[in-house]
């Protein structure tokens, strides 16, 4: 049954999402964002007046742009007067920023909200360690040469120092520079690194290497397919690359054509590196990119003549021990669906993010165990997630997972692949760093 207050998508756009250090590396995350906006506008010629609110997803917080999301909305051409905010749940970010827009619409206290997220994992820094830190700030108030040319001189022996810890890939190194994403991938709660959690995982639900790398091929090949048939490019606003804009990034640069099972193979664990499974060919890459997302109250798009893709039907995060970050969506999806009336027997579609293989095999495992639902103290199980319905498009193995512009990704693919089947429910969702699953069930409009 339809409301006036139905929180409706009418339609998403994103740019094309690229590994670290590859074409986007040098484009600032508010200007990925301010594209992909541009783009979601002009296609669905809105009136910039009528946006009630921008709120937007990132994590790596540029020290130039620290609330993004107004640098997005200005750069974009929303106008002065509408505000605009950043909302940060690690890998979740964007899908927090659309039940944000959710609730304040279903409120009734606005009407067009802008939903979206961007990243630059590229552009994330390196940053000088506390001992470097510690001269520059005595340089920096020292008064006269006679200060000063002592501390540059101990500065010019601690880069030396830097050096040194670089060359022998000491990380215990008191110089050694702190690399910003590594450190945001590490747990400060039980202090390891994603992979180890996903390793974690791969160990306790029996997930042999060659599985892994199984699912990482299928999501090669998926997201090649459904580049090839254009299904991926309904939803990227090609990038022109400055600064002569002859070249145009048009299609994701992370799905691999003619990926093999024996390449996949010959990759070394990268973690563990004695007894473990993940490697970085099983594993999503570092990407940069943006998505954005329109949406708006029922009674508004229909005012306005939209006919939007999807309504949403409910949202759900949950906590789980941050070690076994990767069963996340098996403790939100049961929120979500409870929260819309539904089963997992109801969704026709499923977007799981690909952060691991074996984070969704284990997933897919736990979902559809009796034995996990009563060690855990769920009513009952999940459900099933059949591989037929998961992913179908590739996932983030392929495609990559800026971590702030994810949580949208997923969501926009799901509608768009709903609409294409007729498929009636779809259920996207992640795990999150920190012990934390997000689901959102969407519904297709009529």
């Amino acid at each position: 049954m339809s409301s006036a207050r139905d929180v409706v998508i009418v339609d998403g756009m994103r740019t094309p999402f690229a590994k670290s250090g590859s074409k986007l590396a040098g484009i600032h995350p508010s200007e990925l964002g301010r594209h992909a906006l541009r783009e979601l506008i002009a296609k669905t010629n809105l009136d910039v007046n009528l946006v009630d609110e921008v709120i937007l997803g990132n994590t790596g917080n540029p020290v130039d742009a620290v609330n993004i999301s107004r640098v997005v909305a200005l750069g974009a051409g929303i106008p002065q007067k509408t505000s605009a905010y950043t909302v940060h749940r690690n890998c979740a970010s964007a899908l927090e920023s659309l039940s944000h827009g959710f609730e304040k619409i279903r409120s009734g206290t606005m009407d067009v909200i802008v939903a979206g997220g961007t990243e630059s994992m590229s552009q994330m820094p390196v940053m000088i360690p506390k001992k470097i830190q510690d001269i520059f700030w005595k340089l920096f108030a020292a008064k006269g040469p006679g200060q000063a040319l002592p501390l540059a001189w101990k500065l010019i022996k601690a880069d030396l120092k830097q050096i040194k810890a670089l060359l022998t890939a000491n990380q215990k190194d008191d110089y050694f520079p702190i690399i910003a994403v590594e450190k945001g991938l590490t747990d400060p709660f039980v202090g390891i690194n994603m992979g180890m959690t996903a390793e974690i995982l791969a160990k306790e639900f029996g997930l042999t290497r060659e599985m892994q790398d199984q699912f990482a091929l299928r999501s090669h090949q998926l997201a090649v397919k459904a580049t090839k048939e254009g299904r991926l490019r309904e939803e990227i606003a090609a990038y022109p690359m400055p600064p002569n804009y002859t070249e145009v990034i048009s299609e994701d640069v992370g799905p691999r054509d003619g990926q093999t099972i024996e390449a996949l193979a010959k990759l070394k664990p990268f973690f563990d590196k004695k007894t473990g499974s993940i490697t970085v060919g099983n594993a999503c890459p570092i990407t940069d990119g943006a998505a954005m997302i329109l949406l708006m109250s029922r009674e508004k798009a229909q005012a306005l003549g939209y006919k939007p893709i999807a309504k949403i039907r409910s949202y759900g995060f949950a906590g789980l021990e941050p070690e076994r970050m990767g069963l996340g969506p098996v403790f939100a999806t049961p929120v979500a669906l409870k929260r819309a009336g539904l089963t997992m027997k109801d969704i026709g579609l499923v977007e799981l993010n690909e952060a691991f293989a074996a984070q969704v095999l284990a997933c897919q495992k736990a979902m559809d165990s009796d034995e996990f639902a009563k060690q855990r103290g769920f009513a009952s199980k999940v459900g099933e997630v059949r591989s037929e319905i998961i992913n179908v498009n590739g996932g983030a193995i392929a495609l990559g997972h800026p971590v702030g512009a994810t949580g949208t990704r997923l969501v926009l693919t799901l509608a768009k692949e709903m609409k294409r089947r007729n498929v009636q429910f779809g259920l996207a969702t992640l795990c999150i760093g920190g012990g934390q699953g997000g689901a959102m069930v969407i519904e297709l409009e009529a």
